[in-house]
């Protein structure tokens, strides 16, 4: 295992005012990688935050089928929730109609043609990623409620990526405190993230 830490200092204060320590610990236990992140409050005022992963996935994966279009993501629940997709300057676009099928979202390049997947509601904490014969990647992200899954089509990877927090909504204008999926942390406290990959053969 590896720890990384982030303290601020004055760069970090130029663009995000507040005191804070940001730590990210990687665990390896046998087929099974988990990391946890904590963010810590050492400002006297109370701190918005957000925070996002961004692991990428070989796709298709190594031992797998070949073809791309073998291979799927089955959540744990259903996702009938609408999602949204990024348009110019980063910003999320309006919502549209969920592609996954019940449970299943069938990958394919075409799907990320019009950017990133974003379930800002995800119904569920954990997925399968694989094909019908061959490894498969079980992801959890326990108590983090928006996920994002992109790939630049034709790439070898695919994200799939939970967040506390996103984009701002096309024609946001409110503050950073007020913007959704944003949390506040009372000074002197802290908050924990995690997730965690698992290969499964």
């Amino acid at each position: 295992e590896a720890t990384f830490r982030l303290v601020d200092d004055v760069r970090t204060r130029a663009v995000y005012p507040f005191a804070f320590e940001l730590s990210a610990t990687y665990r390896l236990d046998g087929p099974r990688l988990s990391v946890e992140v904590t963010v810590a409050n050492h400002d006297r005022r109370p701190m918005p935050a957000a925070l996002g992963f961004h692991p990428a996935f070989r796709w298709p994966l190594p031992g797998g089928p070949v073809e791309r279009e073998a291979y799927s993501l089955t959540f744990a629940e259903d996702e009938p929730e609408p999602v949204r997709r990024p348009v110019e300057g980063g910003l999320l676009g309006p919502e549209q109609a969920s592609p996954v099928r019940g449970r299943r979202l069938a990958l394919a390049d075409g799907l990320f043609t019009d950017g990133a997947l974003v379930f800002e509601r995800a119904a569920s904490r954990s997925l399968i990623y694989g094909a019908a014969h061959g490894p498969s990647l079980r992801i959890d992200w326990p108590g983090m409620p928006s996920l994002g899954i992109w790939t630049k089509p034709g790439a070898g990877f695919v994200c799939v990526e939970p967040w506390q927090g996103y984009a701002d909504h096309q024609g946001y204008a409110g503050t950073l405190a007020a913007k959704p999926g944003m949390i506040i942390l009372p000074p002197g406290t802290e908050r924990r993230f995690g997730f965690s990959v698992t290969l499964q053969p």
